[in-house]
């Protein structure tokens, strides 16, 4: 059975930010953008070419 790997979750200060880095300056294309509610956000960026795997940029919560 063939494995691999979906997404790999990368913390982020900023989503816009990161969106655009990641567009931008490393040439990712941006898979997926979903509002969630309460101000988070699904996004999914990728290397040109990928296949299987992807980047999920998520926004830390803070509590204190």
């Amino acid at each position: 059975m063939k494995q691999k790997i979906g997404s790999i979750s990368l913390l982020v200060r900023d989503y816009d930010e990161a969106i655009s880095f990641y567009t931008k300056k490393l040439h990712f294309n941006l898979l997926e953008d979903t509002d969630m509610g309460g101000g988070k956000r699904w996004i999914l960026v990728a290397p040109p070419g990928s296949t299987e795997s992807c980047l999920l940029l998520a926004k830390a919560a803070y509590s204190g």
